[in-house]
């Protein structure tokens, strides 16, 4: 089975998954995920993740969703580039997300970062999602 957006994937798999109280999610493995996930555990939008090698050679990231108070912490995840439209911002457009009280992830030159720290880097990017 081929995934035509497998970061946009991994986000509906953890929607899914929280929309129905899991306590983890399980997604396929690649470094561009990882590179998500690090972002949103730094965050403190996920607990964590960790990468469980198959039989078949086939790895896959097993998510800690995170829940405050029995709610979800991301309450919206939400992908802006896809493959069909790819989205763009310079450092000065970067938008906020709920004024400042989520954040958007940004692939960068200088690699796969939050709104907060490419404008620390000084750099902008294409808009990969937002969560809140």
């Amino acid at each position: 089975m081929s995934i035509n957006d497998p970061i946009g994937d991994m986000l509906t798999r953890i929607r899914n998954a929280q929309l129905r109280g899991h306590k983890v999610a399980v997604s396929p493995a690649s470094k561009a995920r990882g590179w998500v996930l690090d972002v949103l555990e730094k965050e403190g939008y996920i607990r964590g993740y960790s990468k469980v090698e198959e039989i078949n050679n086939k790895a896959r990231f097993e998510i800690e969703l995170k829940y405050f108070d029995g709610s979800p912490v991301i309450q919206k995840i939400k992908r802006v580039s896809k493959p069909g439209r790819r989205v763009y911002s310079g450092v000065d457009e970067i938008p906020a997300v709920r004024n400042g009280l989520g954040i958007s992830i940004l692939s960068t030159s200088k690699g796969i970062m939050s709104d907060a720290a490419a404008r620390e880097e000084n750099v902008g990017g294409e808009i990969i999602c937002q969560i809140y």
